[in-house]
């Protein structure tokens, strides 16, 4: 079977319209983070069924809890495994401005998060790096390495100089 599109994503639906999927059965598809900005892809279910994933391109990357097929009893859900991440709290202004400049002249991914977030302060999360977790116990920069699944994967632009 052919997957075209993404039918919704279980944590952005109503409690009434969630509590209605509950006595569905689900399969589960387990993505790397890197797999989620591919568009064309064959994917197996923790079930050991087939599906083909063909994507538009204009289409959003797929995230953890996306809905792929929805049958009688049944839904195909992606999930995501945690990505080894450095998250980074800085302690001050300048440190975080010298650290992003630091970084950022390597080209790194990276994910910034407020207050508001789930980790309670302003923090840059980057994929985990031997070279940068060095840099930030050379400088001094508060830091945690953990597992995490981030809302969107990690994705390099493009640039010029």
């Amino acid at each position: 079977m052919i997957v075209d599109s993404v039918l919704f994503n279980l944590a952005e639906l109503p409690p009434a319209e969630l509590a209605a999927l509950e006595g569905l059965h689900r399969e589960k598809v387990v993505l790397a983070s890197a797999a989620l900005t591919k568009r064309i892809q064959r994917l197996r279910t923790d079930h050991g069924r087939e599906l083909g994933l063909r994507l538009p391109a204009a289409s959003a990357d797929l995230r953890d809890g996306d809905v792929l097929l929805r049958e009688d009893a049944n839904l195909v859900v992606v999930s995501v495994l945690p990505a080894d991440v450095l998250v980074i709290a800085p302690t001050d202004l300048k440190q975080a401005l010298f650290t992003a400049h630091s970084l950022g002249n390597r080209h790194l991914q990276a994910q910034f998060f407020d207050a508001a977030s789930e980790y309670g302060r302003a923090v840059m999360v980057v994929q985990y790096d031997h070279t940068v977790q060095d840099f930030l116990d050379l400088h001094a920069v508060p830091y945690s390495r953990q597992e995490r699944v981030l809302p969107v994967p990690f994705r390099h632009a493009a640039h010029t100089h």
